[in-house]
Order: structure tokens, then sequence, then C-alpha cells
């Protein structure tokens, strides 16, 4: 995993300094978990119920508690403390997960390749090769093979971009490309995976009836020629009856199914190893397996055994059964069928052998119509004026027109299990590590197979034997299975089991499928398949794709399943690669996928070859399948839409866009999608030109092109009067703009006053859905000076405006220091530092600056804080989940605050701060005598520290913190924290008598920025970046002027500071 963690704890000296970090050893015996029954104090509420010191032991023993995080007391509602919510945030779930008996459910790899390896390996494999050829067989596997390829690439990048819910690649595209198309292409993969059940099925019946037992068939043939008939009738009640027998299974548990998937996955890798192993015993003893040939046409031994039309016994020459089944009677001189009698019966091995060179003779393809024999080239054979291909006649005949596009279409199916596993994502353990590696590794090992396969059947079997489908030439017995060794049992039983295995592979799947799609309520009619047994199990959506199912296998033919199937599979595919295609050329904020071996080429590569093959297999299956999948985007984008028509094309475009806005306005953006759409606050001198171009740097930086950017200023005055200055300022604002590369509106208001005008353009900058959820400024470095054109009161009034517009807000201090955008930082770190959590922005701004050139080399470090009360192991823990899930590679140090005494310099910094407050409220003084306040201010507080840190030494340094409190370590550091803090507060109160008389919220205040800011300058000094969570304003407006003095200690030293402060909702999110 990417991530580092390191337990710093620290204890805050009276100078705000720390510590060495102690070893990050843990306390024997200390908890794991967290202690649930243990009252968190975590959140950083102070709840000291009086000032004064010798109060009382209560009074006492509250004042030690909650210091450390009172700056941010007044918010801990809205915005909970990192370390009492971590736990929440790592073990978050909100899935639609599948039935309950989940754990144990089979790894993805093992699904897919046994989905992969399935009915057309053991059935028709043999069966392309021979109409075909080898070549144009490897064609066919390599164009099938590199779209899948291509499209694990794309499935891997979105499965691995968060977490994915039951459902699949439904969930993939609807969340990737929205409801239309994930409604549409969901249904159509669904009603894919459904009929891949029925062909599945009709596999499994197939081999069963044709080689198992042909006996049992429960319809027989009438007549000569309606064998073919016969089987169908008698494939379509046997299918149903498995049908049932199935869905039973699957309606009874998941797990019955996993318990078998391993059976059925030993059944394909033995029968694959019996070819394998039946291909190197060719090499040296070929099978003898003869075959009969007519002339040159191949004859069926189902009537017969010996390949001759007479034979010599004891009293002569006597006719065989051949002769009985071409002639009248069985006597030598009847009537015979006329090309019976001019052309010789010979015999040929079936199997030659890898070493027999037959490969050369299978190289070319040997296409045929329906009815056609299959003869063998360059047999010599006497041609007869009238062939009767009919009557009976023991020929082997081509049931079907064979030709290209048609077999591609019958072979795709045998390479659709690769949505095995994410069609059953809510079973997995951890679907964003299963689904890349399994599918991945599927593809290739059953590619490996597929193309040795399609070489060794060539080199080894004969001809005529690849094009008999049903191996009629070989007494009626699996072609393919004469090939294996040590018996063709080994494949008629291991195909059996394997076609049954995905066949019930598919009747779980789709109807999870179904379910989710149902749940998600884009289909109204469908909600009612959402609903299923208590323990998530989709009954009805079982109960529908059943019956619909049952329609494929009434068609019986498993040669006309095949292509409707790979249409709805192709157009999955095809909106699978788009969706990653989308995602990757937006460049989303959302869009970090863990597999890194993706490009938007090849998922827009895959989709085109998915379009090709979908015409190549049949162009009017194409059409019908893209017009159901269009009917249901048009239905589910009727629900909710509005339609507008405009003329012309500057119309269409003005149309296109009012219709944009209006979509835009309907909602706030799922968190997803959420991206900081900023408006920058601009300071203009009195030549009207901009105070802080780093500000447009960073913006640039922070949206690289992405989203909304409005760029406001305010001028003060009228407009009438400040018409030409608020033109030249535009003017000015544009080019730098321009110069910054910062792509975005400008926006500039006159208004009579900054305060007005700036809430004025927090308020109604933007257009509908096109505005900006985030407001951009930089910190008053001069704010002490009453006549600042940007005030401290305008300043604080700005936050306010800000919290209640539910926006965010960043504020960057010494933004002059910030890199241009030709600059490139080659090493150095962005640090974070997390204490409260307030939806998430301050992880995404790392991850969005490291988007960009300049910050791209920089490392992203997370602090968080632990209180005493916390345990810093299970918030490591969390932290490593959280992150873990939302893909953010990061260093984390959880740094420990110990509980101990307010500082000299803290009161001294806090008297001095109400001193000038109340100075500046009562007297009205000159611009002059207000600097020369603001100058003995200074002196005093400088002297004010250097007395204090020489008469106050330094407290002892504690011992080394362990990562986890435990409880006697927790009531020995409050007794000694106790005993030794009422003798220094009487100490320091008779240093300072005037100490007593302080506000006690403004000192725990004070308390809190002079500790955080030491515990932040010895971690972050030399960083690149500090994202810091900002404290809200007061609620009593009384306070404004000290909230400035909190929150310039807080920052004090550190030369790049950005503090955030979110705007209330969720930003991140560990989704897909």
């Amino acid at each position: 995993m990417p991530t580092n963690f390191t337990v710093v704890p620290v204890d805050a000296r009276a100078d705000g300094g720390q510590d060495e970090a102690a070893e990050p050893t843990e306390a024997p015996g200390a908890p794991e978990g967290r202690e649930p029954d243990r009252p968190s104090r975590g959140d950083g509420r102070w709840t000291g119920s009086s000032g004064a010191v010798n109060g009382g032991e209560a009074e006492r023993e509250s004042l030690f508690e909650g210091k450390n995080m009172a700056l941010f007391e007044e918010e801990m509602d809205s915005n909970p403390m990192v370390s009492s919510l971590l736990n929440k945030l790592a073990n978050y779930t909100n899935l639609s997960q599948g039935v309950v008996e989940h754990e144990q459910a089979e790894d993805s790899q093992r699904r897919e390749a046994r989905n992969i390896l399935g009915v057309i390996l053991f059935l028709r494999l043999t069966w392309i090769v021979g109409a075909a050829g080898v070549l144009e067989s490897l064609l066919i596997v390599s164009m099938c093979c590199i779209c899948t390829m291509l499209t694990a690439i794309s499935m891997s990048a979105i499965a691995t971009n968060g977490v994915v819910p039951a459902g699949g690649s439904y969930y993939m595209i609807s969340r990737s490309l929205g409801p239309e198309f994930g409604g549409a292409v969901g249904l159509c993969f669904y009603l894919g995976t459904t009929f891949a059940g029925a062909m599945y099925i009709l596999g499994t019946i197939e081999i069963f009836l044709t080689y198992i037992s042909p006996s049992a068939a429960v319809v027989r043939a009438g007549a000569a020629g309606s064998e073919a008939a016969a089987l169908l009738h008698s494939m379509r009640v046997y299918g149903t009856c498995t049908l049932a027998l199935m869905a039973t299974v699957v309606f009874v548990g998941v797990k019955y199914v996993n318990k078998l998937a391993l059976v059925f996955l030993a059944c394909v890798l033995l029968s694959i190893l019996a070819i394998y192993a039946g291909v190197v015993k060719t090499a040296f003893d070929p099978p003898d397996i003869p075959v009969c040939l007519l002339g040159n046409r191949t004859l069926s031994r189902r009537g017969f055994d010996v390949c001759a039309k007479t034979h010599s016994t004891a009293n002569g020459t006597r006719t065989t059964a051949l002769w009985g089944l071409f002639c009248n009677g069985s006597e030598p001189g009847a009537a015979c069928d006329a090309y019976f009698a001019q052309n010789n019966l010979t015999e040929t091995q079936g199997i030659p052998g890898v070493a027999s060179g037959v490969l050369l003779d299978n190289l070319w393809s040997a296409y045929a119509a329906k009815g056609e024999f299959v003869d063998k080239k360059g047999v010599p054979s006497v041609s007869v004026p009238e062939e009767g291909r009919a009557g009976g006649l023991p020929y082997v005949l081509s049931d079907i027109t064979t030709y290209f596009t048609m077999l591609v279409g019958i072979y795709f199916p045998s390479v659709t299990g690769i949505m095995a596993g994410s069609n059953r994502s809510g079973d997995l353990k951890d679907a964003q590590k299963s689904i890349p590696t399994g599918t991945i590794l599927a593809i290739v090992t059953t590619s490996f197979i597929y193309l040795s396969c399609i070489v060794l059947f060539g080199a080894c079997i004969e001809g005529v034997i690849l094009r008999d489908k049903f191996g009629e030439a070989l007494q009626g017995n699996l072609v393919i299975g004469m090939l294996a060794w040590p018996s063709p049992w080994v494949i008629v039983i291991g195909s059996f089991f394997s076609t049954c295995g995905a066949g019930l592979q598919s009747l779980t799947g789709a109807p999870r499928l179904l379910q989710a799609i149902a749940r998600d309520g884009v289909i109204p009619f469908l909600q009612v398949f959402g609903h299923g047994k208590a323990n998530g199990e989709p009954t009805w959506a079982l109960l529908l794709t059943a019956l619909i199912c049952e329609t494929g296998i009434l068609i019986a033919s498993l040669d006309s399943v095949a292509p409707i199937l790979s249409m709805f599979f192709l157009m999955c595919y095809m909106f699978v690669n788009l969706a990653c295609a989308v995602q990757t050329l937006l460049r989303t904020p959302n869009w970090r996928p863990r597999f890194q071996y993706y490009h938007w080429t090849l998922s827009f590569l895959g989709m085109s070859l998915c379009l090709a093959l979908m015409f190549i297999c049949s162009w009017y299956y194409a059409l019908l399948a893209m017009l159901v999948a269009g009917c249901i985007y048009k239905y589910i984008e009727y629900r909710g839409a509005e339609k507008e028509w405009g003329d012309g094309i500057r119309g269409l475009s003005l149309n296109a866009a009012r219709y944009a806005l209006l979509r835009v306005e309907h909602g706030p953006p799922h968190t997803k999608n959420w991206r900081p759409q900023v408006l920058v606050m601009l300071n203009l001198d009195a030549e009207q030109r901009v105070k802080h171009p780093r500000l447009l740097s960073f913006t640039t930086q922070l949206k690289a092109g992405k989203g909304l950017t409005i760029v406001g200023s305010v001028l003060e005055g009228t407009y009438l009067d400040k018409h030409a200055e608020a033109q030249q300022a535009e003017e000015n604002i544009r080019s730098l703009m321009g110069t910054e590369k910062t792509k975005g509106f400008c926006q500039l208001v006159v208004s009579s006053s900054l305060r007005d005008g700036m809430s004025h353009l927090i308020q109604s900058a933007g257009l509908g859905g096109m505005k900006h959820n985030t407001v951009l400024l930089a910190w008053p470095q001069s704010w002490k000076e009453a006549d600042n054109p940007f005030s401290w009161k305008n300043f604080v009034d700005t936050v306010r405006d800000t919290t209640a517009a539910q926006q965010a807000l960043l504020v960057a201090k010494n933004v002059d220091l910030f890199p241009q955008n030709q600059e490139r930082l080659s090493d150095g770190n962005i640090d974070v530092w997390w204490i409260v959590h307030d939806g998430g922005l301050l992880m995404l701004l790392p991850f969005l600056l490291r988007q960009h050139k300049v910050w791209r080399r920089c490392r992203m470090r997370i602090f968080t804080v632990a209180q005493v009360d916390d345990n810093s192991v299970q918030m490591k823990k969390d932290l490593q989940t959280f992150l873990y899930h939302l893909r953010i590679s990061a260093e984390v140090e959880v740094v420990e605050m110990v509980e101990n005494d307010i500082s000299a310099f803290t009161y001294e910094k806090t008297l001095v701060m109400e001193q000038r407050s109340q100075m500046l409220k009562q007297m009205q003084l000159s611009k002059t005598e207000q600097e020369r306040e603001a100058q003995l201010i200074h002196d005093r507080n400088t002297a004010s520290h250097s007395a204090g840190a020489a008469r106050a030494p330094a407290p002892a340094t504690p011992d080394r913190v362990q990562m986890t409190w435990t409880k006697e370590k927790l009531v020995a550091e409050k007794h000694k924290n106790r005993d030794s803090g009422v003798s220094g507060f009487k100490d320091l109160f008779s240093l300072k008598p005037e100490w007593g008389h302080l506000n006690q919220s403004n000192v725990r205040r004070m308390h809190t920025a002079v500790k955080l800011n030491g515990v932040v300058l010895g971690k972050s000094q030399d960083a690149q970046l500090v994202l810091l969570n900002m404290p809200g304003p007061p609620k009593n407006r009384q306070g404004d002027e000290n909230y400035m003095e909190f929150l310039e200690v807080l920052t004090e030293g550190l030369d790049r500071v950005l503090l955030v402060r979110g705007s209330g909702r969720e930003v991140i999110t560990i989704y897909s």
C-alpha cells in the first residue's frame, strides 16, 4: 500500500514548541480497536465551567481538559473533529450489496476463466477451424481477444476508481455516462447475460443428447431427414427442465453455486490438460480412428461398421451393411445409388497426428452452403448427373451455411466471460483488486489456450473431421474428445459440467444486474424487481431472468442464440470503453483509478473495434440492438428531461447552451462530479492594477483549465463616476488572466462600499447552474491598519458571507511567495493539517494541485491530531482504510497533543490583544497616533515574550507518550498536570494579576492557536505549501478583531499557507 504512517506524540512547551518525536511503539496490552464504552472528548469541546483557577478541584480539572481545540469549539456541531469521525469515514458503506452470503465468494479470475473456457471451446472450436481454416480462425480469435483485452483495461480503470457495488458493468457505465446510457446499456447487457445462460444450458443439453445418452431423446425422428428437428424438440424439453433446476439452486442460495464452482473449474482444467496431453501423444503414437470416404465425400458411421461394399467369407462374397444403405437390397445385383456405384470406398485416418503435415491442408478456409457434402480435397471422385442428396443416405452434410462473419458471431460469446466477476462485484471481498487482476489474467490465459488450440487442432485432425460438427464420421463421438488422452469421456464429462457451471453463473449474475437497475429507479416498471429475500437475494429478478432465458431455450439452436447475445455484449463493451475514454479526457477530480495502465486511445480503439465487430457479426442484429438501446435511452430521458428545438445553426447552439444550463440547475452536482468552481476576489491599487498577480497563478494551477473560474473585483464609488476606471480595471484583469493562462470570466462590480460589493459578487456571480462554489482571496497583510481598503472587518464579514451561502473559502496567506506557472518545484511536500472534517476539501485540493506541472513532483503529507482520549492505533488503521478507498497516496502522521497548562506567553499574548482591542474601540485615534500605538504594542509584546521565557522556565519533558493512551496512563497524566498546574497558575497570577481578569474563552483560543502553530512549525516549516482548517469567526461579533489575531498566531512563521474552510457538503467520495 502506498500510504505510510508515523505517529508522533507532541507536548507543547510554554513557548509553543514541541518535543522530539517519540518512538512509534505501542503500550503492552494496548487495545487494538476503540473502546466502545469510553466517553470520547476528542471533539475538542472545552468542558470548563469557570474561569477561576482556585475554584475547586472540579473546576481545576475541567480547566485542563479540552483546551487544545478551543479555537474550533463553536463549529463542532457541523464540523466534527477528525479523530471522532475517522472511524465512520473509513468504514463507511452505502453499497448495494449482493446477498449476505458473500463471505466465501470465489475469486474473480476463477469465475471468469470458467465462463470464458466454456461451450464454444468444446463444441464449436474444431468446427470453426475446419470451416475458416487455421489462418482465418487465428484472425477471428485475435480480433475477439484484442477487443476483450482493451475492454478489460478500460473496465479495470473504472473498477479501481472507487468502490464498485453490486451491478458491476451497469454501475460503471451509469455512473460514468449518466442514467440514460447506463439504463439502456445495462438492460442490453442484462439481456445478453440472460441469453448467455440459455446458450450454456443448450450446450449442456447438446452434450447430453448427442454424446452421452442419445437414446434419452424424448422426441424420435419419424422420417428420414427429420433427425435435426427431433433433436431440437428434445433440447427444448430437457432445456426447460434444466433451467428450472438451476433456477432453484440459485434461489436456494448463492453459497451453493460457489461451493460447486471449484468442481466446475476442476473439470475445465482437467479437460484442457487432457487435450494437450492428447496432442503430445499423437506426435509418437497417433490414435487409430479411420474415416470412411465414398469418393471424396465423408460418410456418417452411425449405421455401419465396415467401410466396404462387399466382404469375403467362407461361403463367398457378401454385401455389407453399407451396401444396404445405398442399394435397394442386399443382393449383389440390386439397383444402387449412381454415385455409390461409380466411386470407390476408402479409409483415411481422422487424427493423423501433429507430425503428419496435415496443417498445410487446413490452413485455408472451406466454407460451404447448407446441405453441401463435407468432402476431402484432392481425392478422386466421379461425379454423376443426378445427385440424390435426400433420401436418408449416410452422408455428412453441412447443417448451416458458413462464412467468415457468421463464425465471428458464433465464436464471440466464448470471450464474453470477462464481465462475470464485475457482475457479482457486490459479492467480492475487494472488487478493486479482484476485478483487474482476475479479468486480465483470465483473458491472457484463455487467449493463449484458444490460439494454441487452433494451431494444434489444425495440425492434428483431418479437415473433414474438423468440419464434421457433431462427429457423425466418428460414430457420433465428440471430435475434440477423440483427440484427448486418456479417454474421450474426460472431455465429454468435463465439458458437460463446465457448461453447467457457466449456466449457473449467468443465472446468478443476471438477476443481480437487473436488481441494481431496478433499485436505481430509472425505469419505473422495473422497480418491483429490486425486491428480494431478506438476505438480498433478487427473487423477482431471478423469476424474470428464468422466463427470458426460456425464450432462448425455445430457439433451441446454439448457433442461432450465439449471435444474439454477441450483439448485447459488444454494445456493453463499447460503452465501457467510451466511459473510460470520456472520463480520461475530461480529467474529473474524482477520476483517480488505482489501475494505471490505461489510456484514452486504447479505450477509443476498443470502442471502435466493438462497433466494427457488431456489424461484422450481423448488421441487422446490430441495428436491432441499437434500436432497443435507443428506445430505452429516450424513455429514460423523457421521464425527466425538457426538450427544446431551435431554428438554424445559431439557434441550435444557443438552445443547446440554454438546455445544458437548465439541466445543470436542477440540483447540486453529485459528490463525485464536484470540483471547485472558483470566484477569485482580486484587490486593485490606485491605478486599477491587480495587487496580487500570484493569486491568478495559483488559480490556474488549481483549476488546470477545468470547471468554472470567475475573476471578480470591486471598485468603490458610483457606476456613473467610475465607468472609465471600471473598463480600465477589467482590461487589466483580462490581460493578466491571459498572461497567467487563467481560463474563465471576469466580473467587476462598482459599489458604494467594498463590503457591499463583495457580498453582491458572492451572491450573484455566475449564471444558473454555472455558479461558483468556492471563494479564493488573499490574506489582508495590513489588517491592523484601520484605513486599509480591505480591513479586517471586511474580511471577517466575507468569511461569514461564504458560510451563509454554503460556499467553500480558500485564503492564501503570503500569496506573493506562491510559485508562478513557469516555476517547477522539483521536490518538497504539500502538508495537510486535517483538524476538523468539513467535507473533504482538504484532501481534494492537494490532488488537484499535483495535476499541474508546478506541483507534480511534490509529495502529499497528511497530519491529523489525536487528543488524549483518542486511540492513535485505531486512527492510523481508519485513516489507512479511508485513504485507500479514496485512491490517494500520502504519508500520514498522527500527532498526539498532550493536555497541559496554559503558558505565560499565551496569557501575555491574550492580554496584549484585548488591551489593543479595547483602546481602539474607546479612542478615536488619528492615523499618526494609531501607528505609534501599534508600534508600542509590538514593542511591549516582544518584551513580554522575552520576560516570560526568562522567568517561567519550560516544564520538564514528560515521559515519551506511547501510541495508545491507556486508562491508567490517562489518570496519571491528569494528576501530574493538576498537581503542578495549580501552583503554576498561582505563580503566574502573582507575576501579572491582570491575567486573572482575562476572558477565558479568548485564553483557550489563543492557547489552541499557539500550540497548533508550534506543532505545525515543527513539522511543516520547510513544506512548499501548508493547508490548514480555517476556524470560523466568532458568533459574537464583538470579538472579530480577536479572530484575526488568532488566525495570525495560528499561521505565524509559515511561508505559504492556504486556509481552507469547507462549504458543509461532502466533496470527495470513495465511490466510482
